[in-house]
């Protein structure tokens, strides 16, 4: 029977799917801001704008919005060059109305050409990246804020170096709340349990966790988890105090060109950004959906461009809550909506119950969406696909987790283009179409002449044996360089000289000004 992905009937997927991202999402606002250098509040305006202006706006139905983790060191050095976030505020609005100029233009067609081995390479080295900076937290280690996914972290440690600091550092009592954490998600996962399931999962690890907290208040308060292992909102726990940590953007920044240069960064690396998530959201689709990539940028761009006039952090496409808003069985646009009514409703109206929330449990929870993004499989099944898909996933992969997101995808392309250019190279430009034994020997051209072929074209025009008839077809070809065309006419020299009788059918004369196609 076909799953229908319209209707009421949706919502018993959307609404607990949205309180996951909420859960999710709330320790990632926070800890985005942190990383950035911005003030924490802003990360969860970044969070709220996501879900409430962009999710509608977008095409995707299941690609969450916030604030972007991809974008913590640029933000950071933005803020000291531009000698502070009011001033940053006017580059990021900037930067949104950017963005619409972008989809306006269409430019979106460029998420096209990323590779799928390299969009997988990414995907993976998320999830690696969220299990090697969540572990820290599982025990107790909360010294790099959540949501920081840089290689260097603020603590002076790398992500790696991380893990060799904390044998010394454990907390037990968030020890016991992870593992209690990861065991029940590994329950409420099991099939068996399927029709049993009123609650999601993660939920069920947030309410266990503030429980055990405080039953170790009650009997082992050595176990007791203070405010430097809880979520902590901004602004004294009230709605007031919230409100009066918000920041408004100084306009009269607008005449520094120091604005307009960062407000450009911005807008390319977050369009990036974003256009990667989004082909990654529809790789990750259950039901492979194609998301416009154009209105996605409109979409960015507007959310950018409140943010930035709301006090709030760049924000773009993120795979994290896309994965584990994908996980949870969201089918439509709904679920990102919703995450972002939970969380303004979070801070508004239940700032207290949400500091009493460990963040061991939260790690428990990211520790599973990175399980599941990063799972062995995926690496077993590139590895089948062949050397060509191999090098550049595991090439993206490596390159993201020293790294960052940008850089990691730009290596993984670098190295996939190296594979196709070879390929190319490699191919044979002209394939035999005669008799074998055949007095004439033909030869056509592929339809795509380029100057990749060009060596292979000469190689064999060379090899031709003296005093042979040879023939270049060229009807089917759609495409022949410049380089291409002057080598096949420059051959009839060579011919001459060695007595071969050699014709060309529709190759185009080069007196005519022939541009190269035909």
């Amino acid at each position: 029977m076909t799953r229908t992905l319209e209707g009421p009937s949706t919502l018993r997927n959307d609404v607990p799917a949205s309180i996951v991202v909420f859960l999710v999402a709330l320790p990632l606002c926070l800890g985005v801001a942190l990383a950035s250098g911005a003030p924490i509040v802003a990360g969860l305006v970044a969070g709220i704008i996501g879900g409430l202006v962009v999710a509608p706006l977008s095409g995707s139905p299941l690609m969450v919005s916030g604030p972007a983790a991809g974008l913590t060191t640029v933000v950071a050095l933005a803020i000291q060059k531009l000698g502070g976030f009011e001033v940053f505020l006017v580059a990021l609005a900037l930067a949104g109305a950017m963005q619409l100029a972008l989809g306006m233009l269409r430019v979106g067609f460029i998420a096209s050409y990323f590779p799928s081995s390299v969009i997988k390479g990414m995907l993976a080295a998320i999830g690696i990246i969220l299990i090697l900076k969540q572990i820290p937290h599982a025990l107790g280690y909360d010294a790099d804020p959540e949501g920081d996914f840089a290689f260097r972290q603020p603590d002076e440690h790398t992500t790696f170096s991380a893990l060799t600091d904390l044998a010394d550092r454990i907390h037990v009592g968030a020890m016991l709340v992870s593992c209690a954490g990861l065991a029940l998600l590994l329950i409420w996962d099991h099939p068996a349990l399927k029709r049993l399931r009123l609650l999601p999962g993660p939920l069920v690890v947030v309410v266990v966790g503030v429980a055990l907290n405080a039953l170790f208040a009650a009997v082992a308060p050595s176990l007791v988890l203070g405010e430097g292992h809880l979520v902590q909102l901004p602004g004294g726990g009230t709605p007031s105090g919230l409100l009066a940590e918000l920041t408004l953007p100084r306009w009269a920044a607008l005449v520094q060109p120091t604005v307009w240069t960062t407000a450009a960064t911005i807008a390319l690396v977050a369009s990036l950004e974003t256009l990667l998530s989004l082909e990654a959201t529809d790789k990750l689709d259950p039901w492979k959906r194609k998301s416009p990539p154009d209105r996605e940028l409109l979409a960015q761009g507007a959310g950018n461009l409140l943010s930035g006039l709301a006090g709030g952090i760049p924000l773009t496409g993120v795979i994290v809550r896309t994965a584990a808003n994908i996980e949870a069985g969201a089918r439509t646009r709904l679920s990102a909506v919703l995450h972002s009514v939970l969380l303004l409703a979070a801070v508004l109206l239940a700032p207290t119950l949400m500091n009493r929330i460990p963040l061991a449990a939260l790690a428990a929870v990211l520790l599973y969406v990175g399980w599941k993004l990063a799972h062995p499989l995926h690496l077993l099944r590139a590895w089948r696909v062949g050397r060509d898909q191999f090098v550049p996933f595991f090439v993206t992969i490596g390159a993201i987790l020293v790294t960052d997101l940008l850089v990691g995808v730009v290596c993984g392309l670098i190295t996939g283009t190296f594979f196709i250019l070879r390929e190319h190279a490699q191919a044979p430009g002209l394939t035999v179409v005669s008799v074998p034994g055949a007095v004439l020997t033909r030869y056509s051209l592929g339809q795509q002449a380029t100057f990749l072929s060009r060596v292979r074209i000469a190689k064999t025009l060379e090899s031709a044996p003296s005093n042979s008839r040879l023939e270049i077809d060229a009807r089917g070809c759609r495409r022949i360089d410049p380089d291409v065309l002057a080598l096949l006419h420059e051959f009839r020299h060579r011919a001459e000289e060695r007595n071969i009788d050699y014709r060309l059918v529709a190759v185009p004369p080069l007196s005519d000004g022939h541009d190269g196609g035909h």
